[in-house]
């Protein structure tokens, strides 16, 4: 649940607050974040890196209410080429009941408006590495404490490495300036949960494979294996070598009709991972489609020789082929 701290007019807070206890968790507050260590990068991200950098193109929209994940949302989807006001986004992510924003509910919007939301790593050196590479990042913060959240999403635009600070579009402040040390206290809080929000075909600079097969097949089910296409294409040519995702774009060039297309990314999977039964049964049946009926008969024979969950469905399909064969 996200509370997305605004401010008050002096009359309300007055109204609101009990003196007492929010002196209290100020003081806390204080306390937690002055006993905070500064986070500190790798030799190698630091060396890589620009020593300040800001992405000014970002627009920046400012958060209503509790609205910061319809505003952050806004903005990079702006950013991204997406002709999407504040106001269209709420009722597709704020959720009154709860005064806030969720997760899956950012997603799923990003999502809907044709981009995919890759999770990045929880590290200060991933933060800055999506930055150098031009991509804003939403970010979620917890503001108060664990026992008393404040929920927030921001924008992250920016940094200066000399200074240690972070730079963020964030509530009704632009290029707010934190310190690697505050935001790194109020990120951790929220397990350092952040996303970028990429165009199909567009990688993160940090990207991992298997969360990048997560996220792309998210998409895929929202907008279609055409849509999603592009994105196949470039996570198998940044891992040829991994299998799963060759089988992955095999998968995605069949359901488009490209067979030729996806027999050469079936074929990649069980040269790089020939105990993958599951890609050796969809390379027979992707060579029977094509009428290759001995190359069909020597990828199910290999799918049907391994053991597991794809071993009597490749053996039924050899089955059928020796029925079909005059």
């Amino acid at each position: 649940m996200i509370d997305c701290p605004v401010r008050q007019p002096a009359a309300a807070a007055a109204r609101n607050a009990r003196p007492a206890g929010v002196l209290a968790l100020m003081l806390m507050l204080l306390l937690v974040a002055g006993c905070a260590a500064t986070p500190r990068l790798s030799e190698s991200t630091e060396q890589s890196l620009p020593r300040q950098l800001l992405l000014d193109d970002v627009p920046f929209h400012a958060q209503r209410d509790y609205q910061c994940g319809p505003a952050s949302l806004a903005m990079v989807l702006n950013d991204g080429g997406i002709d999407v006001d504040v106001d269209t986004l709420i009722p597709q992510v704020f959720l009154p009941g709860r005064d806030g924003s969720v997760q899956p509910e950012m997603l799923a919007t990003v999502r809907r408006h044709g981009r995919i939301p890759f999770l990045i790593d929880g590290r200060l050196d991933a933060l800055l590495l999506e930055l150098a590479a031009g991509h804003p990042i939403v970010v979620m913060q917890n503001l108060a404490l664990p026992a008393w959240p404040m929920w927030h999403y921001a924008v992250a635009i920016g940094f200066d490495l000399d200074r240690d600070e972070l730079i963020l579009h964030s509530g009704e402040e632009p290029r707010r300036v934190e310190s690697f040390r505050r935001f790194d206290a109020t990120w951790a809080r929220s397990e350092r949960w952040a996303f970028v929000a990429l165009p199909p075909g567009a990688l993160p600079a940090g990207v991992r494979p298997h969360r990048a097969m997560e996220a792309i097949s998210d998409f895929e089910r929202a907008q279609g294996s055409d849509t999603a296409l592009p994105a196949w294409e470039a996570l198998a040519e940044r891992f040829p070598e991994k299998g799963m995702v060759q089988f992955a774009l095999g998968n995605a060039r069949h359901a488009g009709g490209d067979t030729e297309g996806a027999i050469d990314a079936f074929e990649q999977a069980v040269s790089a991972q020939p105990a993958l039964a599951v890609a050796w049964l969809n390379l027979g049946l992707a060579r029977r489609d094509r009428g290759d009926t001995a190359g069909a008969r020597e990828a199910l024979g290999r799918a049907a020789a391994l053991p597991g969950h794809w071993q009597p469905h490749a053996r039924e399909a050899l089955e059928g082929l020796k029925e079909e064969s005059p």
